[in-house]
C-alpha cells in the first residue's frame, strides 16, 4: 500500500504516509512543558505505527493559554524526551509554532494583575483588530521569538518545524480579516509578506531541518484566517521559493465554530478537503498532504492513488484506536477501531477546558495509566447486555486471556446506540456496534443473542466473574394523562415502534429530546420542545448545536424552556386553518417559573425524560461466591463515554 510507503523530505527519511496532525490536546502542564500524560499519549501513537507526529499549538512566548510552549531554554528537556520517546519507534517529531491573533504581553500583564474583565475586554477586541493594529517593529519581533523557539526545537531534537498559517500568521494572509494600508496590506503579495518573511527567517535559522508550513484556505461556506482557494495555489509556489520542505493543506478558521476545520458526523462528507489539496499539490514540486474526515486506511489509499496528496492526515481516528497503521501493516483494517465523528470526547471537551478523552478508547488520555494487562489467571466471564459497555467489557476481558460468554436478550447487538444512530446525521455511530462485535469476534467472544440471561443460565457456566452491562430504560414521568394512546415514547420513536405525525410536542429537551426534534422535523412534523431547566439542548456538544440550531431554523421547531408539563388531556375540535378545518387532540398544560399556565395543542407528545437504570438481581450470583459487578448505565445513566470506561475499568480489574 503507498500509505505504508516511505517518503524522504529534505535528507529525512518519513517511514510511511501517516501523519497525526496539530491538535491541541490539553495534556500539557501550565508552564508549557510536555507532562508524563502528553508524552504517554504521543509515544503511544509512535508506537501504533505513525510515520510523523505534530505537536499541535506550540507556543514561542508566556501565555495563559493551556498549550505547549517552548519560550525559554528550561523548556527544552522535556521536548527532548518526547522526541527520544517517538524516535525510539521510528516516527518524526514535528512542533507547530504559532503566535496567537492577540496582544500576549499586555493580556499578560493584565491576566498577572488579576484584572480578569480588562482580559476579556481586551482579548475581545484583538481577535477581531490586533491583525489591524500591530507594528511592523512589533512583527519583527515575533519573528524573532518564533524562530528562536525552532532553534530550541532543534536542539530537543525535534524533527520538523511546522508554521501554524492561521492564528495571527492567517488573519495577516485574509482577504477578510486584514485591513491594512501598509506593506502587510492589500494585495496578495502584502498580505503574505509577513509569513513569506517568516518562512525565510526560518529557514535560515534551522537549516537542517524539515520546514512545513500549515496553509490554510478559506472556502466560499467557511473561514476568514487565510487565502481564498484561488490565491491558494500562487502562494504555495510563493511558498516553496521561500524555502518550505512540505504543505499541509487545511480548511481555515477564525469563524468562532471549530466545527469549520474539525466537523462532527454528518456536516462535511468524507476527505472534504482533498480537492483543494489536490489543486495545490499540481502547482507544487514539494510533498503536500490533506486532512479531514479520513476514516480508513482505504480513503487514504485512494488519495493517495488519485494524486490529491502526497501524506495523509489522520486525526481523531488515531485517538480512536491508535494501532490504526500497525492494523494496516497487519492487513487487518477490518479490526480498526473507527472513529464516529461525535467530537464529544476530543473537540467539545478541550473547548469546555477538558483534556482530550476519545469516546470510543478509553485509553486515550490516559496512556500512562490505562492499559489491558494479561490475565494471571485464566477465568470464566459472563457478560450480561450487548450494548456498547457490554461489547467492551467482554472485548477486554477476552483479550486479557479470559474465557468470556455474552448474553443479550435481543436478537440485535449495540443496545441504545441503534436509536441514536437515527437521527439526521448520526448514522455513523453504527461504526461503534460494527467495531466492537468484530472486536469481541476477534477475541473470541461466544455471543448469545436473543437470549436473556437468568441466574439459572449464569450459574450452568460456572463462572469466576459476572460483569452485568443491563444498560437503562426510558423514563415516563408521573404526568397527569402520560397513559393516552397519543402519548409516545421518544426511544420507541426513534426505534420505529411507534409513529407520530402532524402537530408533535416533544417534552424533554436534552440530547434525545432535541435529536428526536431534528428527527420529527425532517419527518415533516411541525415540532414543540419544552423543557423543564432554563436551556434546550444544554448537553449537546459545542461544535454539534449549530448543525442543530440551523435544522430547527429550517424547518421552524419551537423551544420552550423553562417549562413544567402539569397535565396532558385529550381534546377534540376543530380549528380552521388556511381554508382546511384540522382535528387536534392532545391539551398540554405547562407551568412556567412564575407559577403562570400556558397551553400547547398537539397531534401527538413524545416523551424525552430521560431514563433509569435496568436493574439486574445478583444476590443469587454473590450468594455462590461468584464476583458481580455492574458497568454502564445500569450503575449510572450517563453516555457512550462512561459505558466505554466504565467496562474497560471492570474487565481490566478481572
Amino acid at each position: 500500500m503507498n500509505i505504508l510507503q516511505p517518503i524522504t523530505i529534505n535528507g529525512h527519511v518519513f517511514k510511511n504516509r501517516v501523519l497525526f496532525p496539530p491538535l491541541t490536546t490539553g495534556y500539557e502542564d501550565k508552564d508549557g512543558t510536555i507532562s508524563e500524560q502528553s508524552r504517554t499519549f504521543y509515544t503511544r501513537l509512535a508506537k501504533g505505527g505513525v510515520g510523523y507526529i505534530v505537536l499541535g499549538d506550540v507556543a514561542p512566548i508566556p501565555s495563559f493559554a493551556v498549550t505547549p510552549k517552548l519560550y525559554e531554554d528550561s523548556q527544552i528537556d522535556s521536548f527532548r524526551q518526547l522526541a527520544d520517546n517517538v524516535h525510539a519507534y521510528g516516527a518524526k517529531l514535528g512542533v507547530q509554532i504559532f503566535h496567537p491573533e492577540y496582544n500576549s504581553e499586555a493580556l499578560n500583564a493584565l491576566f498577572a494583575a488579576g484584572k480578569m474583565q480588562e482580559v476579556r475586554s481586551q482579548l475581545h477586541h484583538d481577535m477581531d483588530h490586533f491583525v489591524n493594529e500591530v507594528t511592523p517593529e512589533t512583527l519583527d519581533k515575533i519573528i524573532d521569538k518564533m524562530c528562536a523557539c525552532a532553534l530550541r526545537a532543534q536542539r530537543a531534537g525535534v524533527d520538523v518545524v511546522s508554521i501554524h498559517g492561521d492564528r495571527l500568521v492567517g488573519a495577516l494572509c485574509s482577504p477578510i480579516m486584514n485591513t491594512r494600508s501598509d506593506e502587510f496590506g492589500g494585495s496578495l503579495e502584502n498580505r503574505t509578506r509577513f509569513a513569506l518573511m517568516l518562512v525565510q527567517a526560518m529557514r535560515a535559522t534551522v537549516p537542517e531541518m524539515v520546514i512545513e508550513y500549515k496553509l490554510p484556505v478559506i472556502t466560499p461556506e467557511r473561514g476568514k484566517g487565510g487565502v481564498s482557494i484561488d490565491e491558494a495555489p500562487i502562494f504555495a509556489q510563493w511558498l516553496e521559493q521561500a524555502g518550505v520542505d512540505m504543505l499541509h493543506v487545511a480548511q481555515a478558521n477564525h469563524t468562532g465554530n471549530m466545527a469549520d476545520t474539525i466537523p462532527p458526523m454528518g456536516v462535511q462528507p468524507y476527505c472534504f478537503f482533498a480537492d483543494i489539496t489536490a489543486s495545490v499539490k499540481q502547482v507544487v514540486s514539494i510533498p503536500v498532504s490533506t486532512s479531514g474526515r479520513i476514516i480508513d486506511p482505504a480513503m487514504s489509499e485512494a488519495l493517495l492513488n488519485e494524486g490529491k496528496a502526497d501524506m495523509i492526515g489522520i486525526g481523531r481516528a488515531l485517538l480512536a484506536d491508535p494501532d490504526w497503521v500497525n492494523k494496516t501493516v497487519a492487513g487487518r483494517p477490518q479490526d480498526i477501531i473507527r472513529c464516529i465523528g461525535c467530537n464529544e470526547g476530543c473537540v467539545d471537551t478541550v473547548l469546555n477546558r477538558s483534556f482530550i478523552a476519545c469516546v470510543v478508547n478509553a485509553e486515550n488520555g490516559f496512556e500512562a495509566v490505562r492499559f489491558i494487562t494479561p490475565a494471571e489467571q485464566r477465568k470464566k466471564v459472563v457478560v450480561i447486555g450487548g450494548g456498547p459497555a457490554g461489547l467492551e467489557a467482554a472485548r477486554v476481558a477476552a483479550t486479557k486471556g479470559h474465557e468470556v460468554t455474552l448474553f443479550e436478550k435481543q436478537n440485535y447487538l449495540g443496545g441504545q446506540l441503534n436509536i441514536a444512530s437515527i437521527p439526521p446525521r448520526k448514522i455513523e455511530i453504527r461504526r461503534s456496534i460494527e467495531d466492537l462485535t468484530q472486536a469481541c469476534h476477534q477475541a473470541g467472544v461466544q455471543i448469545h443473542q436473543g437470549s436473556e440471561a437468568d441466574t439459572d443460565s449464569i450459574l450452568a457456566l460456572s463462572p469466576d466473574s459476572v460483569i452485568v452491562a443491563t444498560g437503562a430504560n426510558s423514563f415516563m414521568p408521573p404526568i397527569v394523562g402520560i397513559d393516552d394512546s397519543r402519548v409516545c415514547d421518544a426511544w420507541k420513536v426513534l426505534a420505529g415502534e411507534q409513529q407520530v405525525t402532524g402537530r408533535v410536542v416533544i417534552i424533554g429537551g436534552g440530547i434525545v429530546g432535541c435529536e428526536t426534534a431534528e428527527y420529527l422535523a425532517e419527518q415533516g412534523c411541525q415540532v414543540a420542545i419544552i423543557e423543564m431547566s432554563d436551556k434546550v439542548g444544554a448537553g449537546i456538544g459545542i461544535t454539534v448545536l449549530p448543525s442543530v440550531l440551523e435544522t430547527y431554523r429550517r424547518y421552524g421547531v419551537t423551544q420552550h424552556p423553562g417549562l413544567k408539563v402539569t397535565r396532558i388531556e385529550p381534546k377534540h375540535f376543530q380549528e380552521a386553518q388556511e381554508n382546511q378545518l384540522s382535528s387536534y387532540e392532545l391539551n398540554i398544560a405547562c407551568e412556567d417559573q412564575q407559577g403562570n399556565i400556558l397551553p400547547f395543542v398537539a397531534d401527538y407528545a413524545v416523551i424525552a425524560s430521560g431514563a433509569r437504570p435496568q436493574v439486574f438481581d445478583s444476590s443469587d450470583l454473590l450468594a455462590q461466591g461468584i464476583e458481580a459487578v455492574e458497568v454502564g448505565d445500569c450503575v449510572k445513566v450517563a453516555d457512550i463515554s462512561h459505558a466505554i470506561k466504565t467496562a474497560y475499568d471492570a474487565a481490566n480489574s478481572i
